[in-house]
């Protein structure tokens, strides 16, 4: 039975649906162009998995039928608006420009993140959960601060989204971010991606009610959105977010989708959930349906398919191989961009632990002498 209060545009079998408030603006090459994100992000996801059974990476958390949700919020983002992600918005990242090679070096364990989160509006991975609520809530006053929220400048009002699964909803910090950022009336999307499961709990051990329906408790909208659909993800965010930007305050966004892969490579998802249930959801495939609609009502044909799984093979290469070419890291590189600006204290301690290595490094060259 549908549930009348999805949003959702474009149905499993890739036939377009209306809603009496939400549509999707974009045009049929844009749709083009979204289905080239959702496969280029399965792509990385798939590599990414396969690394890390090859004893390439250290663990992987996969977004496997994720891809909508996150590429349909990612999109409708500005170039000045900021994304607070968990350690899973990889589809996030390919679309603010981070490059998927960054990603893979933190799961590598080489670094602690390397993409800039000014330059690409795109925040450091959150391995606490649900901390990063805080942080984008805090973001976003900031910005009413700084008088870039409500000035009907599209190129200078900016708003805040922050990423967060469904067990994170259980967390404090997370209902915390909802009171500052409704007392406040900050500029932030809460963008939850429901995929049933909080690693092995789940979601009917989290809530009684729909996650949705918890912000009106805190005095803001909240929405469910198909989060196999990227067409209804997309309208909905861009709406969330535009009202943020024009300072009519926090939207939170319920994700309706499902986690198709294992929580993490460490996850084994077999003891706990039912494989009829994965089968049932491989029919509602975030990719599948927007692949259906290409091809049965927009006239793409095998060329068009044929170059982005090229394009996909391509990626898949370069990953493969600049994951193995990274370089281990110095030791002292941990009290990098540790602060702005480095503390005569952090010298200090750098400076000790430096002498401390070549303490080693002395004792060795006395023995061959």
């Amino acid at each position: 039975m549908a549930d009348p209060d999805l949003v959702q545009l474009l149905t499993p079998e890739g036939e377009r649906a209306e809603h009496p408030d939400y549509a999707f603006a974009g045009d049929d090459d844009t749709i083009r162009s979204l289905y080239r994100d959702l496969v280029l992000t399965r792509r990385i996801d798939t590599e990414a998995t396969a690394l890390q059974r090859h004893g390439e990476l250290g663990i992987w958390a996969s977004l496997l039928g994720q891809e909508a949700a996150q590429i349909g919020s990612g999109r409708a983002l500005r170039r000045q608006d900021h994304a607070f992600p968990t350690y899973r918005e990889h589809g996030v990242a390919w679309t603010r420009g981070v490059d998927p090679l960054s990603l893979l070096s933190l799961f590598r364990g080489v670094d602690q993140g390397s993409w800039d989160p000014e330059a690409t509006g795109f925040g450091l991975y959150t391995i606490v959960i649900g901390a990063q609520t805080l942080h984008a809530t805090g973001y976003a006053m900031g910005l009413q601060r700084d008088g870039v929220v409500g000035t009907d400048d599209p190129d200078r009002d900016a708003a805040v989204i922050a990423y967060f699964g469904d067990g994170a909803t259980s967390q404090g910090d997370v209902n915390e971010a909802f009171i500052w950022a409704s007392v406040f009336n900050a500029p932030v999307v809460f963008f939850c991606q429901n995929n049933q499961w909080a690693i092995s709990e789940p979601i009917d051990r989290q809530t009684r009610i729909p996650l949705y329906q918890r912000a009106s408790g805190f005095g803001f909208p909240g929405v469910r959105v198909d989060g196999n659909d990227v067409l209804a993800v997309h309208a909905a965010t861009q709406a969330a977010l535009q009202r943020a930007r024009e300072g009519s305050g926090p939207t939170l966004i319920e994700a309706f989708t499902y986690r198709m892969g294992a929580h993490t490579t460490t996850d084994d998802p077999t003891r706990y959930r039912l494989s009829a249930d994965l089968e049932h959801w491989k029919l509602k495939d975030p990719v599948e349906r927007v692949h259906a609609y290409l091809t049965r009502h927009v006239g793409a044909g095998e060329d068009f398919f044929s170059e982005i799984a090229e394009e996909a093979d391509a990626l898949a290469v370069r990953l493969r191989e600049g994951t193995r070419a990274m370089a281990d890291p110095s030791i002292l590189s941990v009290f990098d961009q540790v602060y702005v600006e480095e503390s005569a204290e952090l010298a200090q301690q750098r400076d000790e632990h430096a002498a401390y290595l070549d303490s080693f490094e002395d004792a060795t060259d006395g023995a061959r002498r």
